[in-house]
Protein backbone atom coordinates (compact mmCIF):
# COMPACT_ATOMS: atom_id res chain seq x y z
CA UNK A 1 0.00 0.00 0.00
CA UNK A 2 1.46 3.38 -0.98
CA UNK A 3 1.24 6.61 1.01
CA UNK A 4 0.44 10.21 0.21
CA UNK A 5 0.56 13.37 2.34
CA UNK A 6 -2.46 15.08 3.86
CA UNK A 7 -2.58 18.22 6.00
CA UNK A 8 -4.87 17.60 8.97
CA UNK A 9 -6.91 20.14 10.93
CA UNK A 10 -3.90 20.99 13.09
CA UNK A 11 -1.86 21.81 10.01
CA UNK A 12 0.38 18.78 10.48
CA UNK A 13 1.47 16.89 7.38
CA UNK A 14 0.52 13.24 7.90
CA UNK A 15 0.98 10.16 5.77
CA UNK A 16 -2.26 8.72 4.43
CA UNK A 17 -2.56 5.26 2.88
CA UNK A 18 -3.68 5.20 -0.75
CA UNK A 19 -6.16 2.48 -1.71
CA UNK A 20 -7.66 1.75 -5.09
CA UNK A 21 -11.34 2.37 -5.71
CA UNK A 22 -11.71 -1.37 -6.33
CA UNK A 23 -10.24 -2.20 -2.92
CA UNK A 24 -12.50 0.38 -1.32
CA UNK A 25 -15.52 -1.40 -2.81
CA UNK A 26 -14.43 -4.82 -1.58
CA UNK A 27 -13.12 -3.77 1.86
CA UNK A 28 -15.39 -0.83 2.62
CA UNK A 29 -16.28 -1.94 6.16
CA UNK A 30 -12.65 -2.29 7.25
CA UNK A 31 -11.59 1.00 5.68
CA UNK A 32 -14.65 2.77 7.07
CA UNK A 33 -13.78 1.68 10.61
CA UNK A 34 -10.17 2.83 10.13
CA UNK A 35 -11.32 6.25 8.99
CA UNK A 36 -14.01 6.55 11.68
CA UNK A 37 -11.33 6.12 14.36
CA UNK A 38 -9.71 9.33 13.15
CA UNK A 39 -7.67 8.23 10.19
CA UNK A 40 -7.94 9.07 6.54
CA UNK A 41 -7.66 7.13 3.31
CA UNK A 42 -6.85 8.48 -0.13
CA UNK A 43 -8.78 6.72 -2.90
CA UNK A 44 -7.06 6.28 -6.24
CA UNK A 45 -8.23 5.44 -9.70
CA UNK A 46 -5.66 4.37 -12.29
CA UNK A 47 -2.86 4.94 -9.72
CA UNK A 48 -3.75 8.62 -9.22
CA UNK A 49 -5.37 9.90 -5.99
CA UNK A 50 -8.89 11.14 -6.78
CA UNK A 51 -10.57 11.55 -3.38
CA UNK A 52 -9.93 11.39 0.36
CA UNK A 53 -12.17 9.67 2.88
CA UNK A 54 -11.89 11.32 6.31
CA UNK A 55 -13.78 11.05 9.58
CA UNK A 56 -16.70 13.36 10.23
CA UNK A 57 -14.82 15.05 13.09
CA UNK A 58 -11.89 15.81 10.79
CA UNK A 59 -14.25 17.12 8.11
CA UNK A 60 -16.11 19.36 10.58
CA UNK A 61 -12.82 20.78 11.90
CA UNK A 62 -11.52 21.47 8.38
CA UNK A 63 -14.83 23.07 7.34
CA UNK A 64 -14.75 25.30 10.41
CA UNK A 65 -11.24 26.48 9.51
CA UNK A 66 -12.35 27.44 6.00
CA UNK A 67 -15.31 29.58 7.02
CA UNK A 68 -14.67 32.42 9.45
CA UNK A 69 -17.17 32.85 12.25
CA UNK A 70 -19.72 35.61 11.79
CA UNK A 71 -18.44 37.27 14.96
CA UNK A 72 -14.93 37.43 13.49
CA UNK A 73 -16.25 39.05 10.32
CA UNK A 74 -18.29 41.49 12.39
CA UNK A 75 -15.21 42.53 14.37
CA UNK A 76 -13.23 42.99 11.14
CA UNK A 77 -16.01 45.15 9.68
CA UNK A 78 -16.24 47.25 12.86
CA UNK A 79 -12.48 47.90 12.79
CA UNK A 80 -12.63 48.88 9.11
CA UNK A 81 -15.58 51.20 9.73
CA UNK A 82 -13.74 52.83 12.62
CA UNK A 83 -10.70 53.49 10.41
CA UNK A 84 -12.99 55.06 7.83
CA UNK A 85 -14.30 57.51 10.46
CA UNK A 86 -10.91 59.10 11.17
CA UNK A 87 -10.91 62.85 10.39
CA UNK A 88 -8.32 62.65 7.58
CA UNK A 89 -10.22 59.84 5.87
CA UNK A 90 -13.53 61.71 6.23
CA UNK A 91 -12.01 64.80 4.59
CA UNK A 92 -10.52 62.76 1.75
CA UNK A 93 -13.85 61.01 1.13
CA UNK A 94 -15.75 64.31 1.18
CA UNK A 95 -13.29 65.77 -1.31
CA UNK A 96 -13.62 62.76 -3.59
CA UNK A 97 -17.43 62.75 -3.45
CA UNK A 98 -17.61 66.50 -4.17
CA UNK A 99 -15.11 66.36 -7.07
CA UNK A 100 -16.23 67.05 -10.62
CA UNK A 101 -15.56 64.45 -13.33
CA UNK A 102 -12.70 66.63 -14.61
CA UNK A 103 -11.12 66.77 -11.14
CA UNK A 104 -11.45 62.99 -10.76
CA UNK A 105 -9.83 62.46 -14.16
CA UNK A 106 -6.95 64.79 -13.32
CA UNK A 107 -6.43 63.03 -9.97
CA UNK A 108 -6.40 59.63 -11.70
CA UNK A 109 -3.77 60.82 -14.19
CA UNK A 110 -1.62 62.24 -11.36
CA UNK A 111 -1.89 58.98 -9.43
CA UNK A 112 -0.96 56.93 -12.50
CA UNK A 113 2.05 59.12 -13.23
CA UNK A 114 3.29 59.06 -9.65
CA UNK A 115 2.81 55.30 -9.33
CA UNK A 116 0.54 55.58 -6.30
CA UNK A 117 -0.78 52.05 -6.79
CA UNK A 118 2.62 50.64 -7.71
CA UNK A 119 1.48 49.02 -10.95
CA UNK A 120 1.61 52.07 -13.18
CA UNK A 121 5.13 53.02 -12.10
CA UNK A 122 6.35 49.44 -12.47
CA UNK A 123 4.81 49.17 -15.93
CA UNK A 124 6.48 52.43 -17.01
CA UNK A 125 9.88 51.26 -15.79
CA UNK A 126 9.39 47.99 -17.64
CA UNK A 127 8.55 49.77 -20.91
CA UNK A 128 11.51 52.14 -20.51
CA UNK A 129 13.87 49.23 -19.83
CA UNK A 130 12.68 47.47 -22.98
CA UNK A 131 13.20 50.65 -25.05
CA UNK A 132 16.71 51.13 -23.68
CA UNK A 133 17.58 47.49 -24.39
CA UNK A 134 16.30 47.72 -27.98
Amino acid sequence: MSLTNFRNRLGDLVDVPVVSATRLKTEFGTLFEQVARGGAVAISRHDAPKAVLISYDEFAALAKLRSPALDDLGAEFDAMLERMQEPAVRRANATAYDATPEQMGAAAVRAARSGVNGRAAGAKRSVRAKRVAA
